[in-house]
């Protein structure tokens, strides 16, 4: 009887020790996609930044600069429509300060109210 009870015990441990194994591969296949998701995203970041640079001037950068630290959603929105409308050949040259304020004018949603003036 004590030979079954061994068997049985042993059989248990076994399934213990494969759940738990299933499981830390599992996590580790979860935190390698979430890595290469970062990486991803890194580089992604990293790209439309050094695109940023080549089509805003200085002063435009610092606008868009202070527009993130404010509503880094809208800044987002921002780069997205630079990036765009720089695929789409619609942006020749480097945008000045102020040709950048008149496209926020245009992007923003309430064209009524949108003042935009640096201090």
């Amino acid at each position: 009887m004590a030979a079954t009870q061994d068997d049985e015990l042993s059989l248990l441990r076994e399934q213990r020790r494969l759940e738990l194994q299933k499981q830390l591969q599992q996590q580790a296949t979860a935190q390698a996609d979430a890595e290469i998701k970062a990486h991803r995203t890194q580089v992604d970041m990293q790209n439309t930044n050094a695109v940023i640079k080549t089509i805003l001037s200085p002063e435009a950068r610092s606008r868009l600069a202070t527009i993130a630290m404010a509503t880094p959603q809208r800044a987002d929105s921002i780069r997205v429509a630079l990036m765009k409308m720089n695929e789409e050949g619609r942006i020749q040259g480097i945008l000045n300060d102020e040709q950048f304020k008149q496209l926020l004018v245009s992007q923003s949603k309430s064209r009524h109210s949108a003042s935009i003036r640096r201090i």
